[in-house]
């Protein structure tokens, strides 16, 4: 007799085993680089910013699963619609017919955008990209994208051509033609533009590597300076969008700044079912699909399926009922100042900026002789270990989960769910201090474990 899957037994029985699977079976360096600083723990459930081990210890997520999980985990209104639309068995993914959901999904997504017309309905934020170039080129007739230093917008390999990290492209050249410029320049972008053989510009608002904001009118001009050269302009809200930044959309920061096309996706999902959407102007969409022969010349097969469409609308109506983006400029704004405060208090914390909940603290070279000399060997060893230094011990000694921002960066950077509140606030900026304290004690727990940082960098060389 067959035996029944039963999910519950199943993690009960093979659980435990969950690190050696993974180095087995997938990315064997994960598990390794989690044993090495100590990130190798074991989470048994979670509900909204936070998580809890099998010992009932409360961690608080600063990470937001890299900025999916907006909402937190297991928001009830998104889980409860996730059940309905399941108990609702819909004749879903036919191909040949139009089920209301997606209209329904991008009907309320472009209320948001309302100088873009239209959407289409991928799987993932960098898959919102690849249409997002694919369609500029097509439109356009030009090949060539420009894209910004340090960006970040995928890694599949049309985002990687745009993506501005040379850890991520070595190896996988060819890409697609494009050329890098620098966020904010625009003497760059102009002189790119006057080769006439430019697509369109692609660009965070914000930069996930390291949290820096485009300067202000940056947007505005370089938007200006496309349209005079018949191409577009794309912004990249995969991180930024759905309110993390205190606005529904980060370029919504700056006056007169409306995008040609726009990329959404992470939050959108709720946190459950993968969904990406490419958000543009009525013209891109009706010259890309300019024939019923074209109909499927861009698609997705699981694009616009039932369950990522309720996921969406579940969670914008949140959004909308629990004014979630109000929310998170609030309590942004109150973390970013507290933490600010902090910078002349400690030598080596040189900077806090970012927008809503979208925060960098980065750290620089102290003054001080004895903590200098121990910059200073970190840096030859790595760049990057200090912030790593700190991330550890807010994980390991006070149940905080963060991230560098980035290879070879003293940036930490916070991306919580939009949904913390001053508590977590409290708790956060009590343990980061905390930290700072050790470290510019000159001795402590910190620097002995720079130790073993010092000795991993210098065995990857």
């Amino acid at each position: 007799m067959t035996k029944e899957f039963d999910l519950g037994a199943l993690l009960a029985e093979r659980g435990a085993e969950r690190y050696e699977l993974h180095g087995k079976y997938l990315n064997h360096q994960l598990p390794r680089m989690l044993h090495t600083i100590g990130f190798d723990k074991v989470y048994e459930r979670a509900e909204g910013a936070h998580f809890w081990d099998a010992d009932g210890n409360d961690y608080l997520d600063m990470l937001a699963g890299f900025g999916v999980m907006g909402l937190g985990r297991h928001h009830p209104v998104v889980r409860k619609a996730l059940h309905d639309v399941l108990d609702a068995q819909l004749a879903d993914l036919t191909r040949f017919d139009c089920q209301p959901l997606p209209g329904l999904l991008a009907e309320k997504l472009l209320t948001h955008s309302p100088h873009l017309d239209r959407v289409f309905f991928g799987n993932s934020g960098t898959e919102a990209v690849e249409t997002a170039l694919k369609f500029a080129r097509y439109v356009t007739g030009k090949p060539r994208i420009l894209y910004c230093d340090h960006a970040f917008h995928g890694l599949t390999t049309g985002s990687l051509s745009v993506n501005g990290e040379g850890g991520f492209r070595d190896g996988f050249a060819p890409l697609l033609p494009d050329t890098a410029v620098p966020l904010g320049d625009l003497g760059a972008l102009a002189r790119e533009l006057k080769k006439g053989d430019v697509a369109a510009l692609i660009v965070e608002p914000i930069q996930g590597k390291g949290v820096h904001e485009a300067p202000p009118g940056y947007l505005r001009a370089a938007q200006d300076l496309l349209r005079k050269h018949k191409a577009l302009l794309i912004a990249d809200e995969v991180q930024t969008g759905l309110g993390r930044t205190g606005d529904f959309y980060a370029y919504q920061h700056e006056e007169g700044v409306e995008p040609d096309l726009v990329c959404v996706a992470k939050a959108l999902s709720g946190g459950y079912v993968p969904v990406g959407a490419t958000l543009g102007k009525d013209w891109i969409f009706k010259k890309v699909y300019s024939s019923m022969d074209r109909v499927l010349v861009h698609s997705a097969s699981f694009g616009s399926n039932a369950q990522a469409m309720t996921a969406g609308l579940a969670v914008l109506s949140v959004m909308e009922n629990e004014q979630i983006v109000a929310h998170a400029r609030v309590v942004g704004e109150q973390l970013k100042s507290r933490l600010a405060a902090l910078i002349d208090k400690y030598e080596l914390l040189a900077d806090v900026r970012g927008r809503g909940l979208m925060i960098g603290i980065e750290f620089g070279r102290p003054k001080s002789l004895k903590l200098r000399s121990r910059w200073t060997m970190l840096q030859a060893a790595r760049k990057g270990l200090f912030a790593q230094m700190v991330v550890v011990p807010l994980l390991q000694r006070h149940r905080i989960l963060t991230q560098v921002s980035g290879d070879h960066l003293e940036v930490i950077k916070l991306i919580p769910p939009l949904t913390i509140g001053e508590q977590d606030v409290d708790r956060f900026v009590d343990a980061f201090t905390a930290v700072m304290d050790d470290a510019h004690s000159g001795g402590g727990l910190m620097w002995d474990f720079s130790k073993t940082l010092v000795k991993q960098a210098v065995a990857n060389r």
